[in-house]
């Protein structure tokens, strides 16, 4: 293999990150996060030809694979920040910066640590190995370090491919894992010479996917009852939403929309559907309860709470929450668990509170709801919840296992045109294909939408207005074995990979590294 140029191997890293996210929605090229990879690999691989293999060259290439990774598929934070914060475009821009340039530290610490174990790795298979354990290893790293940002996973845009039966099966990291194997197959394909050692790197990757078209048929959960749901999308604008002279307005059009489906199983609203805070909004949510309970109807919806807290010294402060309750002929009531960075807590709150406006709307003092809460009630159904970006976190929905349904409620006016809404469907899709439940999703403005237990969409609205998405949805009973064991047969395999990548690596370590000074 020709070793590469320092450049052509920088700007090969950073044109593979970029290609990453147009897998995702709304480009849907899945085909491309394998291309990806390859590229990435062949990238490493070039680099290592020239006698740089050591962390710091390897932790170089992975930055810049954030770089492209982040830069391209979370522009998106633009829109709210520069839109909705009120930050003028030189300060977006710098803050917008600064959160790719963070998240490229993963991959940049995750490409150091494959630079460090590579060496004295000289068997292909084991680097392949290395390179796709630790991949793996981070993602679900980003799943929980400093709260998590499970965005642009590799595996995500897979679940229009071939690929997707290996979601229920193992989640959204088996699905990475496959894709890499796919990738790092292709790279070897490409760098290796002569036909047989070329046919013999892409097999794996062939395997994983004729492996993937065998498991497509197969039905891991069953139908146990149907329902009618009618899911209300307001198209209430974000600029005028929490302004107090629009509660009325707001609570009159959810109203109107709403009036003519009572009747129905579920009637589900957004998040943060109404601006009234749940104490004010108590007359109003007993004239529902009543209206569900004569109707046969559930009404679950979001809105906020507000909570005093004593603090020492016997002053009093106050806790948001970000809710969704049931009335009528189900109940519950749900607080947020995983909380948005900067949009419902500040990190750096001293540093950045009042920088810009989004930073201190009323919603950004949210504490979060425990981790084990009672599922809600569709009549006598349970339904797992998830409110706005919860949905991003695999573990988390698969822990209210085994509801009937999932739900979830968001506002993604915040980021507008941009590629977050699409994405955020298309991970909301992901958990309905992981866990074999239907998904039942009101938002905002779009995308409101019903998902089958394959994560495809049956009924959905257009964005930008408002109306009402009327459909069926299926119940659910039996548990994919994602849903039983989670992620954890897999991260155990990846421990079991390297530990044995150590052990060989330190029976292949020079005499000199081994003989006292």
């Amino acid at each position: 293999m020709r070793p590469g140029r320092p450049s052509e191997d920088a700007l090969l890293a950073l044109i593979a990150g970029a290609l990453l996210p147009l897998s995702l929605a709304p480009v849907h090229a899945w085909p491309l996060a394998p291309i990806s990879v390859a590229l990435f690999y062949v990238s490493c691989e070039r680099t290592s030809a020239r006698g740089a293999s050591g962390v710091w060259p390897m932790a170089a290439l992975g930055f810049l694979f954030g770089l492209g990774k982040y830069g391209v598929g979370a522009s998106w934070v633009y829109v709210s920040i520069h839109e909705h914060g009120g930050a003028p475009v030189p300060l977006a821009v710098l803050l917008v910066g600064l959160f790719v340039a963070f998240m490229a530290l993963f991959p940049a610490t995750q490409l150091a640590a494959f630079g460090k174990l590579r060496d004295r790795l000289a068997p292909p298979m084991l680097q392949g190995v290395t390179f796709i354990a630790l991949w793996v290893l981070w993602e679900w790293l980003l799943t929980w370090v400093l709260s998590g940002f499970p965005w642009l996973f590799v595996g995500s845009g897979q679940i229009d491919g071939p690929l997707a039966a290996f979601a229920p099966v193992g989640g959204v990291l088996l699905l990475s894992t496959v894709t890499l194997i796919m990738g790092v197959a292709l790279a070897r394909g490409v760098l290796v010479r002569g036909r047989a050692a070329r046919l013999r790197a892409l097999l794996p990757g062939l395997a994983v996917l004729l492996l993937g078209l065998a498991l497509a048929p197969v039905e891991w959960t069953q139908p146990t009852g149907t329902g009618r749901a009618a899911l209300v999308q307001g198209n209430i604008p974000q600029a005028t939403k929490w302004q107090p002279a629009q509660r009325a307005p707001i609570l009159a059009t959810m109203q109107r929309l709403s009036e003519p489906h009572w009747g129905v199983d579920l009637l589900l609203w957004p998040e943060a559907a109404i601006t009234l805070y749940e104490h004010e909004a108590a007359p109003y949510l007993a004239r529902w309860a009543e209206r569900g309970r004569q109707a046969g109807t559930t009404l679950v919806l979001g809105l906020p709470a507000v909570e005093a807290v004593p603090v020492p010294g016997g002053d009093t402060a106050y806790s948001f929450a970000n809710l969704a309750v049931a009335v009528g002929a189900g109940s519950g009531r749900y607080r947020k668990r995983r909380l948005v960075p900067f949009g419902e807590y500040v990190p750096l709150e001293d540093l950045l509170r009042g920088l810009i406006r989004f930073f201190d709307l009323p919603m950004s003092h949210a504490s979060p709801g425990p981790m084990q809460q009672p599922l809600l009630r569709i009549g006598e159904k349970r339904a797992a919840m998830a409110i706005c970006y919860e949905i991003a976190y695999p573990a988390l929905v698969r822990g209210d296992m085994p509801a009937a349904v999932l739900l979830t409620i968001s506002n993604d006016t915040w980021f507008g045109r941009s590629l977050g809404p699409e994405q955020h469907r298309q991970l909301a899709r992901l958990r309905a294909l992981e866990l074999g439940r239907y998904l039942l999703r009101a938002t905002n403005n779009g995308y409101t939408v019903i998902v089958d237990h394959r994560g495809r969409v049956t009924e959905a609205l257009p964005r930008f207005e408002a109306g009402v998405l009327q459909g069926a949805y299926e119940l659910r009973g039996g548990l994919t074995p994602f849903a039983r064991f989670g992620h954890w047969p897999l991260l155990l395999g990846i421990g079991v990979a390297l530990s044995l990548v150590l052990f060989l690596r330190a029976r292949l370590r020079p005499a000199k590294d081994t003989e006292p000074p």
